[in-house]
């Protein structure tokens, strides 16, 4: 986003696999945007997704209780797998709590909670969404 506004960056990543990166200047970076149409119209799509996510995100903080926000997290992380809906990328606690704003501790009970209450099946690294 900083290529864009200027500001500096507002966040640092670190590749969970071995990856190849591309450095691209600012300057490339709007003559890429200005030379393609189709470049720009995607950025924009992701921008507008990610938006809408914060909104989201914003809304569950002000409205939901940690077990709505536990709730929600899982329904949007899960898949469609032979009609069941199924979180299969490996999650720790911590970043569930960091992605919800709640404790880790908070999160492993919720999780305990939604899974003696009949909610989720919590196998093989992966949660099943019960009824869902």
């Amino acid at each position: 986003m900083g290529l864009i506004d200027g500001s500096p960056r507002s966040a640092n990543v670190v590749a969970s696999e071995a990856c190849e990166l591309m450095v691209l200047s600012k300057e490339a970076f709007q003559r890429c945007l200005q030379d393609n149409f189709q470049v720009a119209q995607k950025l924009m799509q992701i921008l507008v997704r990610r938006l809408r996510e914060a909104d989201r995100n914003i809304e569950s903080l002000a409205l939901l209780d940690v077990y709505g926000r536990v709730a929600r997290l899982l329904l949007d992380l899960a898949e469609e797998d032979g009609g069941q809906r199924i979180v299969k990328k490996k999650i720790s606690k911590q970043d569930m709590a960091r992605m919800i704003g709640a404790s880790r501790e908070m999160v492993s009970k919720v999780m305990r909670d939604l899974e003696l209450s009949g909610y989720i099946v919590c196998e093989n690294n992966q949660v099943i969404i019960l009824g869902a």
